[in-house]
């Protein structure tokens, strides 16, 4: 405890410099800042001195030869020639274990009214993944507390899965569970863009006391600049890597990547990239990918981060670019379907457009047995639904359908529980409700 608490203060004298460079705003207007007399790298993080007492953070979007262009992190409100601008240098983070169960703006710094010291080795917010030809294969399956994703959509440690869903279908609580029963050393969840009432709810009811205990929440609120909102994403998966190279196995959360990829797109657009995917700058695809890759196994002696990236989607598109660019480097995706939510089933799962690509492999003979049954049996009264729903199927006609309709409110059921026990005991439930076990 001792080294830690001084390796923070150590790390916090570090940061304290005797001289600072700074140069001049020589230009406002159209959302950017133009300054001079400061050596920059696009990048860069600066500050801004816009009036007495006041410090506005900013990030060097473009440099030219003779001035360095900022994107601040408030409107231009304010702002005039002549403001003096501090160059901070590059986007570091410097995690450390005592950040476990605190809450954390995209800056680290802390959001929780409580100090926190950074940790002894600062490191870069945007990083190479690891080496593809290093990295271990997907581990072992993991129990999740959530019936569905222990049987028919298994996640196995280093797996990488994305969430699509609209708003308002159970998303968040959804999360929540997933980030209490999956079995991980360290929980690290982003809140990218999200409502600021939402955040004390997910802390105290959604996780509680025990989630909170073994997570580290990165948040940028919805009123945040884009810039941070941005951030938020890099930072919490630093953190995450972070506790990988620890050896320890972290499941990352990152809510929503469509807040991610629209906080981009200001950004890019601001440094004058022009827009192509549906508005989306052709850099948004190298973004998203780049912080997908950065999940999954580890090398060596590393841990792994085991990730859940959700993708908001508007009407169930799911071919919009940024639900298309992320299912694409996924090794899987599961789908929120609102007519599901709006009969009362949570989490409200369509199983039929969800998939694991860790199956066959995370799963045994006789458990991809029961599991292509369930999906086979769920297929049959999907297709045959309306005619039954209408009242023009006569019971008799087709056995599998008859079968189907008797085994659907027991499968629809299955999909909404939790589990309490391990992985072996949602497949024994399973088995019972297709009739193969006593």
């Amino acid at each position: 405890m001792r080294d830690s608490v001084f390796g923070g203060l150590v790390a916090e004298i570090r940061t304290i410099r005797a001289a600072r460079r700074f140069g001049r705003v020589t230009g406002v207007g159209r959302g950017v800042l133009s300054v001079s007399g400061l050596s920059a790298a696009a990048g860069d993080r600066v500050t801004v001195l816009a009036a007495p007492g006041a410090r506005v953070g900013g990030e060097v979007i473009e440099v030219t030869q003779d001035n360095i262009i900022v994107l601040p992190e408030s409107p231009l409100d304010g702002f005039r020639i002549g403001d003096r601008v501090l160059l901070d240098g590059a986007l570091t983070i410097a995690p450390d274990d005592s950040w476990l169960g605190r809450v954390v703006d995209p800056l680290g710094n802390p959001m929780d009214d409580a100090p926190l010291l950074p940790g002894p080795s600062p490191r870069p917010l945007r990083t190479a993944p690891p080496a593809p030809a290093r990295r271990r294969p997907l581990g072992p399956r993991l129990s999740t507390g959530v019936a569905v994703f222990n049987t028919m959509l298994p996640i196995v440690r280093g797996q990488r899965i994305g969430l699509f869903a609209g708003s308002g279908v159970g998303k968040t609580s959804l999360l929540g569970t997933l980030a209490k029963g999956v079995s991980a050393d360290v929980v690290v969840i982003a809140l990218i863009g999200e409502r600021g009432r939402e955040l004390r709810e997910f802390v105290e009811h959604v996780l509680g006391p025990e989630g909170m205990k073994r997570a580290v929440l990165v948040v940028a609120t919805s009123d945040q600049s884009p810039l941070l909102r941005r951030q938020a994403a890099w930072t919490a998966i630093a953190v995450a890597e972070h506790f990988r190279d620890s050896g320890r196995h972290v499941l990352l959360v990152a809510d929503s990547v469509t807040r991610f990829a629209e906080a981009h797109r200001e950004v890019a657009l601001a440094a004058g990239e022009a827009p192509s995917l549906r508005g989306y700058p052709p850099s948004v695809a190298h973004m998203i990918m780049s912080l997908a890759e950065r999940a999954g196994p580890g090398e060596a002696t590393a841990g792994d981060i085991t990730a859940i990236f959700t993708v908001l989607v508007a009407g169930s598109d799911m071919e919009g670019p940024v639900a298309d660019i992320l299912r694409g480097v996924l090794d899987g995706h599961v789908v929120l379907d609102r007519a599901i939510a709006e009969r009362g089933r949570y989490p409200a799962i369509d199983l039929l457009r969800s998939v694991s690509r860790s199956l066959p492999a995370a799963a045994t003979d006789e458990e991809n047995a029961l599991i292509s049954e369930a999906r086979h049996t769920l297929s049959i009264y999907h297709a045959a639904e309306m005619m039954i729903q209408a009242g023009l199927y006569t019971a008799g006609s087709n056995p599998e359908i008859d079968r189907a309709v008797a085994l659907w409110p027991k499968l629809d059921a299955f999909l909404a529980e939790g589990e309490t026990g391990d992985v072996s005991d949602s497949f024994q439930r399973l088995g019972r409700y297709l009739g193969r076990l006593p």
